[in-house]
């Protein structure tokens, strides 16, 4: 007993977008720029700041190698300059340029610069070499120091030459500096940004074109999109004006399907109409036998209309053998007096769903079955275009001047056996549904009839 469950309609989610992706691509071009041109800031400045530096650096050093250069030892043992300083804020007040010339218990030889101030020197270390650091010693300003401990000719005592500047210069600079590129850079971070978005809405307006075009299909304006879009895009519309093609052709077929139905249901329900009116003394035989006729007809358009459900599905695959063994498990049960033999390729698969395959393979070797002799030989081949499946029996066969006749439904050629006639119908309906085929010849092994079912291969 089949009982039918009613299906509890569930209203349509609508569906919730994921965001805008024209939003996407800004944000993460933005944020991209921001790392990169943050990254590259911190690099150039330190890069410039250090070279900014080192040029302070080597004016001084060039400053104290001329000053040890014109040192000598007067007659007193104490340092003297044998030339003057050639910068004459050496000789200015607090000017922020200074010298110092230091010794163990000796007066500190110091430019006039530093009036009433002394650099402090420190015995921590030995300045054999030239010694940079910042000295924040100076209330009012902050000096660059260099440093270095030598012994004049004529002396015994290890005198420490210093040369200090103010770093307000350098200081200037390097904030001069820094502003200069935090502009650049902020121009140069928005101008990126600002074409990432010019290159985000150009880049996607194709997009928007597409979604127009699908627009204008779906109110009828349209049934194709025939603009031509960017490599990227157009393999996209191919494949949708190729969905739309499909679906046009399966409504297509359903509504063949549907007027065929309803036209072979019309002529037997006219019959049982006017039998039941004119009160038929035989109108139970007649309700049985249109009742037959009408079971044959919806069979064998569920059948297509299955298959044709069925053929959207681009994973169908079905192994061939698996499906020949149960068939012709099925078909000895009905059959025991007939031998069926199976050879070929065990491995082929075909491009069918398996409820098809069973039930193509089921009427052809039931057919051998009924009307031959008691032999079925099915053969299973492989080529490069498709599979083939030979099925063979030792009947008396079928003539040619008939075998395209024996496909209509309902056509049948032996009347004293059961049947109604549709099975050939729906094995070469359902073969061509999937863009295969069945031919009737003649074996040349038994003698009978050769059913050749043509498949697309896997």
């Amino acid at each position: 007993m089949k009982f039918a469950f009613a299906k509890r309609l569930v209203p349509r989610r609508a569906t919730v977008a994921s965001g805008s992706l024209t939003r996407r691509m800004i944000t993460v071009a933005a944020l991209w720029i921001i790392v990169l041109l943050g990254v590259g800031g911190v690099a150039l400045d330190r890069v410039l700041t250090s070279a900014i530096t080192r040029n302070f650096d080597a004016q001084l050093e060039y400053v104290l190698t001329a000053l040890i250069a014109s040192a000598e030892i007067g007659p007193d043992g104490e340092p003297y300059l044998n030339r003057p300083p050639a910068d004459q804020r050496f000789l200015e007040p607090y000017s922020g340029l200074y010298f110092q010339i230091s010794g163990q218990n000796f007066e500190p030889f110091r430019s006039r610069s530093l009036w009433d101030r002394a650099i402090r020197t420190g015995a921590a270390h030995d300045d054999r070499g030239i010694h940079i650091y910042d000295s924040a010693e100076f209330q009012d300003e902050t000096l660059r120091i260099l440093e270095r401990d030598v012994l004049l000719p004529g002396s015994q005592t290890q005198w420490r030459f210093q040369v200090a500047q103010s770093r307000d210069g350098l200081d200037e600079q390097i904030d001069v500096l820094r502003r200069t590129m935090i502009r650049s850079f902020v121009l140069l971070g928005v101008g990126l940004v600002l074409l990432a978005v010019i290159e985000a809405f150009y880049g996607l307006w194709p997009l928007r074109r597409v979604r127009r075009a699908i627009a204008a299909i779906r109110s009828g304006e349209s049934a194709r999109i025939d603009a031509q879009f960017p490599n990227e895009i157009q393999p996209l519309i191919e494949e949708l004006n190729a969905l739309l093609e499909h679906n046009e052709v399966q409504a297509e077929e359903a509504r063949r399907h549907a007027g065929n139905l309803a036209h072979a249901l019309k002529t037997p329900l006219t019959v049982i109409t006017n039998a039941a009116t004119a009160k038929s003394p035989d109108l139970a035989d007649t309700v049985r036998r249109e009742a037959v006729t009408m079971r044959r007809q919806v069979d064998h358009h569920l059948a297509r209309a299955r298959a044709i459900g069925r053929r959207s599905n681009a994973q169908a695959r079905s192994d061939v053998w698996p499906s020949l063994q149960a068939v012709e498990r099925a078909v000895d049960r009905l059959y025991e007096h007939v031998t069926i033999d199976l050879a070929g390729d065990r491995q082929v698969a075909a491009h069918v769903e398996r409820q098809d395959l069973d039930e193509m393979l089921g009427n052809l070797i039931e057919n051998a079955a009924k009307y031959g002799g008691g032999r079925v030989f099915v053969t299973v081949k492989k080529t490069p275009e498709c599979v083939e499946i030979e099925i063979e029996d030792d009947g008396p066969g079928i003539p040619a001047d008939q075998r395209d006749a024996i496909f209509g439904r309902g056509a049948r050629l032996d009347l004293e056996k059961p049947g109604t006639g549709l099975g050939l119908a729906i094995v070469r309906d359902v073969a061509e549904i999937y863009g295969g085929s069945v031919e009737l010849e003649e074996s040349e092994d038994l003698g009978g009839l050769l059913a050749r079912l043509k498949l697309p291969v896997v």
